[in-house]
């Protein structure tokens, strides 16, 4: 069976996991939706359609498990590249110290969480800088001598 070994690298063999990981992560995302720990957590839904699109990002072998590389990789993509210890030391934090990667009941557990996680304060600092108003683009506006200061 030389074709499903060809399918298995393809770029269909990589869109059948990538929903396969969607649909588990919807169904981690209902448990909360359940849960009456956070039934009081403002926006939730829209909470954890964004943590699982960012979750998804950074799963790079969508394996459900985000790892050091992965982490790695997220930390320098959001302009703040952390060592190895730190990262291990990151991922121990999220985790409590059972796992060396992070499941997306981890991320979510530390995104709702009251604790403030180094790689939660990382990834809230980023949904912020996105926020900030869009930057102007083309030339600045023409201003008269009377406008200067």
């Amino acid at each position: 069976m030389p074709g499903a070994c060809a399918d298995l690298f393809s770029g269909k063999a990589f869109g059948l996991l990538k929903a396969r990981q969607e649909r588990r992560l919807a169904e981690i995302n209902r448990e909360f939706l359940c849960d009456q720990k956070y039934s009081d957590e403002e926006n939730l839904p829209e909470k954890l359609t964004a943590f699982k699109e960012k979750y998804m990002e950074f799963d790079l072998n969508n394996e459900g498990e985000i790892d050091l590389m992965s982490l790695k990789r997220m930390m320098e993509k959001l302009g703040v590249p952390k060592t190895h210890l730190e990262m291990k030391k990151m991922i121990s934090e999220v985790t409590g110290g059972v796992s060396d990667t992070i499941s997306y009941r981890d991320f979510v557990n530390m995104m709702l969480g009251k604790r403030s996680a180094v790689l939660k304060l990382v990834m809230m600092f980023e949904g912020k800088a996105n926020e900030s108003s869009p930057k102007p683009v083309g030339p600045p506006p023409e201003r008269d001598i009377a406008s200067l200061p």
